[in-house]
Formats: structure tokens, C-alpha cells, sequence
């Protein structure tokens, strides 16, 4: 999601998609406020994560119905109101993962209009709220970014393993573009040091000045207009295919969200589009956009359930003054192993 300025972040869409709502609320699926969705099957029960406060929950048995939970932490995160200024608990851009017995759950605090922002992570044996045991353990900071240090900004993370097991992190939003860092085999630290994070993806074109594109919509100078964040890597068929979204998510009816894809044999890219271009140098084959109907959509998952494949985002509904919601469609494959999904309806 696009966190570069304080009023996009309170447009009209987002203070919805976060605002209170009781435990036990039951909604359909296209009126299920969310933003920046991902999701995990346990036993028979699908577990959404989204930005808000202390991590909106909400789960569902049918992809359809969808339960309001009790967020993930009911008070902010101490290492977070530490390193944030005036940070109170709003948290975007989860991530969730399932390895060795653990649920994995990455999340990103930030300061507004700033690349002052940190990835943490927590940690659950189960999901399920009424079992004895469960209980979210946060293991703290894991990346953090710096205005004028870093040239890449730590949030929106995405976990990933290669072919032989190795955990690596996306992550980014504008500034220097999508970013992957190498993880300890436990997955709470990195691996490798911060100074040349290799970059998967940028808006910024091949042979182009290493200067930033010229800013726009007021955002920061050093951010510029390189809009592009929320990286997402599924694997299918022996390719890693890299998911991330373009220009403007966050300003209600609008907002210009679209999802691109990419694809590599190695995870650590590089990821070329359909037209053999790499995402790293501007490329991007166009995989959802808005329409009359649904505005900007994007920030999304990929996932596997039960057989099928799915795309998970939220999308800017016309019908409601351009409040984010909650979308799920099937996902397809053509015969080149490129990914499609049918217009938006």
C-alpha cells in the first residue's frame, strides 16, 4: 500500500477498511473492509490479515462469510513505539507463512511520509483463538529502513523460499523499488548485510538517470515517482512469479492501483515480464486493473487452497464511495504459464 503521504493514508477508504468493528461481526465477502490482504488455511478455517489496528483478523470456512476477530496485538508493539515516532498501533502490510510448526506473521510500522520504517515479525502455534495454546509471541525487529541511509524503504515484507529451503524477504514501497534480502534459517533475522540489497523490481527505465523519477501527487523528493511497492512471490511450475503493484493505492475513488507480474527461475530474479523486460528496469506485464466499477485494485496474495489458485487483493469500490473491500477470484493459467484472472464484475 502506498504509505508516502499522511492525508492518502487518510483517505476516506482506508479509515473504513480500519475502523473499530466488534469481535464476531459477520459480513460478506465484497463488504469485508480490508486492506493489503493475505491469508492462510488452517484445518478448515481461512485466516485473513490485513493493515489496521494491531492487525485486523477476520476468518472464514467458505471464502465467502467472513468473521471479525481480535487483532493480532492489542496494544502497540513497545520496540515499534520506540523506534517510530508517534507510533500508536496502526500496522499495514502483514505477511503470514507456516513453517516447522509455527505460523509466521511479518508486519510493517512506519513513519508517514518517511522511509523511517521497520519489518517485524510474531510468531503462533495455532490460529484458532479458542485453542489453549494460542497465544502471538512478537520476536521484534527484523529490517529497518532510514531517511537518507537507506535508499529503499522497509515495509510491506513477503516471505519466500527457494528451491533448496533458504528464506528470503521482499519488501518496498517507491524510493529504490522491491527488495530481497536473504533470512536465518529461523526466519527472524537477516542473513546478509543491508548495504547492497539486490533490487527485483523499479519503475525506473533502463538507461534512465540514476536520479529519481520527477515526484508526484507531493510525494517525497528522494521517494520521487517511483511507484511501485507490495511484493508478493508464488511459486508454480518451476518459475517464481514476483506480483507487485503500481502507482496509487489509498485515495478512495482516485485511486489507480494495478497489479503487475514477472516471472525467474531464480528466486532472486531476475523477474522479465512477458515481453522478456525486467521488472527491474521498468517492466511489469499488466495482471488487474480498475474499472468503472472497482477503481484502483492491487496489494495482493497468491495462494493454493485445496487444488486452486487464487489471487487476493482489495479493490476500491464505486458503489460505496470508493471504500477498500476485500476481493477473491480464481486464478488461471494460460498455455505460456503466465497468470490471468477474468474482468472485474
Amino acid at each position: 500500500m502506498n504509505k508516502i503521504i499522511l492525508f492518502f493514508f487518510l483517505a476516506a477508504s482506508l479509515r473504513v477498511a480500519a475502523q473499530p468493528m466488534p469481535v464476531g461481526t459477520i459480513l460478506p465477502l465484497r463488504q469485508t473492509p480490508a486492506h493489503d490482504p493475505v491469508m492462510i488455511k488452517e484445518g478448515d478455517t481461512y485466516y485473513l490479515f490485513c493493515t489496521g489496528q494491531g492487525i485486523a483478523v477476520w476468518s472464514s470456512k467458505d471464502l465467502q462469510t467472513w468473521k471479525k476477530e481480535a487483532p493480532v496485538f492489542s496494544k502497540a508493539p513497545q520496540w515499534a513505539a520506540d523506534t517510530i515516532p508517534g507510533f500508536k498501533g496502526h500496522i499495514w502490510a502483514p505477511d503470514i507463512s507456516y513453517y516447522n510448526g509455527r505460523y509466521y506473521l511479518f508486519y510493517s510500522v512506519s513513519a508517514f511520509g518517511k522511509n523511517t520504517s521497520a519489518i517485524g515479525v510474531a510468531t503462533n502455534t495455532t490460529l484458532d483463538s479458542t485453542a489453549s495454546n494460542f497465544k502471538w509471541v512478537d520476536h521484534g525487529r527484523v529490517i529497518q529502513s532510514y531517511p537518507g541511509k537507506t535508499p529503499w524503504n522497509a515495509i510491506d515484507p513477503n516471505l519466500i523460499t527457494d528451491e533448496k529451503g533458504t528464506p528470503y524477504l521482499s519488501f518496498g514501497s517507491f524510493w529504490d523499488g522491491l527488495k530481497i534480502v536473504k533470512l536465518t534459517k529461523d526466519r527472524l533475522h537477516i542473513d546478509e548485510t543491508i548495504d547492497h540489497l539486490k533490487t527485483i523490481a523499479s519503475r525506473k527505465k533502463e538507461g534512465s538517470s540514476n536520479h529519481n523519477p520527477p515526484s508526484v501527487d507531493n510525494n517525497p523528493a528522494d521517494a520521487g515517482g517511483n511507484a511501485i511497492e507490495a511484493p508478493f512471490v508464488f511459486k508454480k511450475s518451476g518459475y517464481y512469479y514476483l506480483f507487485a503493484s503500481t502507482d496509487y493505492c489509498c485515495k478512495g475513488i482516485n485511486s489507480t492501483y494495478k497489479m503487475i507480474v514477472g516471472r525467474s527461475k531464480n528466486v532472486q530474479g531476475p523477474y522479465l515480464d512477458k515481453e522478456g523486460v525486467s521488472m527491474q528496469t521498468g517492466g511489469g506485464t499488466i495482471v488487474l486493473q480498475g474499472d468503472k466499477d472497482w477503481y484502483g485494485v492491487g496489494h495482493n496474495a497468491t495462494y493454493t487452497f485445496d487444488g486452486k489458485d487464487y489471487l487476493i487483493f482489495h479493490g476500491y469500490d464505486a458503489s460505496d464511495k470508493g471504500r477498500s473491500k476485500l476481493r477473491i477470484e480464481p486464478l488461471t493459467w494460460d498455455v505460456e504459464g503466465w497468470p490471468v484472472i477474468q474482468a472485474l464484475k
